[in-house]
């Protein structure tokens, strides 16, 4: 498979109010990191001032994480914890620690229930966005598990950020699912590159007698029921694997979209539907009807998945 989904590389950073001690965080970070069932970057500072606050976001930089749980051992010091999530260059979440005991308000009292109500509402003031749990407050064991479905939510922003989305062809009127505005997928971060269906059949042509060919006929060859077709299946595929290739540009990850009737088949001299599922089998989503919201949802799900994932149209041959 191509690669084409991103791997993600979580930090926890542990933070603490200046009238608790911190070694209340520094033990329950410890606890929770030791509970996860997965590899996760443990940052050794406990943020309780400003200083704190990017003495971690260098640490965590240099770690190369991608995502950032932050988690409140006690109350917490909401404008640090808040500055955390809008400095760091990722997704993030905000998780708290349960006490540990019901009849120990000396030691064993940390108030960071409290203290994720007041991390919420100093977001929101400051308009960032952060992934909180429906009930954000648990014992080691509950916030590993939140971590977990932390990570799926954290691949899908970190790849659809880092995602170009290629088109071929005029998007169909009538179709207001396939021909929605493009803004709100700016407004995502994700890139969009329009393109004529006229350039792709002349990629295609540039690449007929391709010396790639014959490996890829022989590839598609299993199974195939119509071989005399595969040649030119097999230049079109090469021509947009090299397309991908050409016009990625900055972006890490690609996914497809394009026309396939009326005028595709009595054009090219073949409908694209097999070689748009060998693609999407490799890892690059390719819809129809030039539906970019469509293809963006197949990326999600096969980012979130890890799975080969495809649209199927509804109507009424389906029982």
């Amino acid at each position: 498979m191509i690669n084409n989904t991103p791997e993600i590389k979580l930090g926890i950073v542990a933070v603490s109010r200046d009238c608790f001690p911190n070694s209340l965080s520094e033990n329950r970070r410890k606890a929770v990191v030791k509970a996860y069932d997965g590899e996760i970057y443990e940052c050794p500072i406990i943020v309780e001032n400003e200083i704190d606050m990017m003495n971690a976001l260098e640490d965590l930089k240099k770690a190369e994480c991608d995502a950032l749980v932050v988690y409140l051992g006690n109350f917490g010091p909401e404008t640090e914890e808040t500055l955390l999530v809008k400095y760091f260059d990722g997704p993030c979440m905000v998780v708290a620690a349960a006490e540990e005991t019901g009849d120990d308000l000396v030691g064993g009292r940390g108030d960071a229930y409290c203290g994720v109500l007041n991390a919420s509402y100093n977001l929101k003031l400051r308009n960032l966005h952060a992934y909180i749990p429906e009930y954000p407050v648990g014992d080691a064991e509950d916030v590993a598990a939140m971590i977990k479905d932390f990570v799926p939510v954290a691949t899908a922003v970190v790849a659809v950020k880092n995602l170009k989305i290629i088109s071929f062809g005029p998007r169909p009127t009538n179709f207001l699912a396939c021909n929605a505005p493009i803004k709100q997928l700016y407004n995502l971060g994700v890139e969009i590159e329009e393109n004529s269906e006229l350039d792709l059949f002349e990629a295609f042509n540039k690449h007929a007698g391709d010396e790639r060919i014959p490996a890829v006929v022989e590839d598609m060859a299993k199974g195939n029921l119509k071989p005399e077709i595969l040649p030119k299946l097999a230049q079109y595929e090469i021509t947009l694997l090299d397309w991908i290739e050409a016009h990625k540009g900055s972006r890490k990850y690609v996914t497809l979209t394009g026309k396939c009737w009326p005028a595709f088949q009595t054009q090219f001299g073949f409908v694209p539907c097999y070689v748009n599922s060998r693609l999407t089998k490799m890892g690059i989503p390719v819809s129809c009807e030039v539906d970019i919201y469509g293809t963006l949802s197949e990326f999600i799900g096969t980012v979130v998945s890890k799975d080969t994932v495809t649209l199927l149209d509804i109507n009424n041959t389906v029982p």
